[in-house]
């Protein structure tokens, strides 16, 4: 599944120090992160961490697969 590249890039000609040509959270990390913030916002949030993570990360991997969509 690809990441939907970076949330907030930033190109390795404004910080040379960088391994890599663009840096930072990936989009993935980013719709994942906004999902978890959202499930454990709920007073009725149950389940194990690991569970509540893949959830998340499995409604990023969505988000992006329609945002490819456009």
């Amino acid at each position: 599944m690809k990441d939907g590249g970076p949330a907030f890039p930033l190109h390795s000609e404004v910080r040379p120090s960088m391994d890599s040509e663009w840096c930072g959270m990936t989009l993935r990390d980013y719709f994942a992160a906004k999902a978890m913030q959202g499930f454990i916002a709920c007073p009725n949030t149950r389940g194990e961490p690991n569970d509540i993570a893949a959830w998340c990360y499995q409604m990023a991997d969505a988000m992006i697969q329609e945002r490819s969509k456009e």
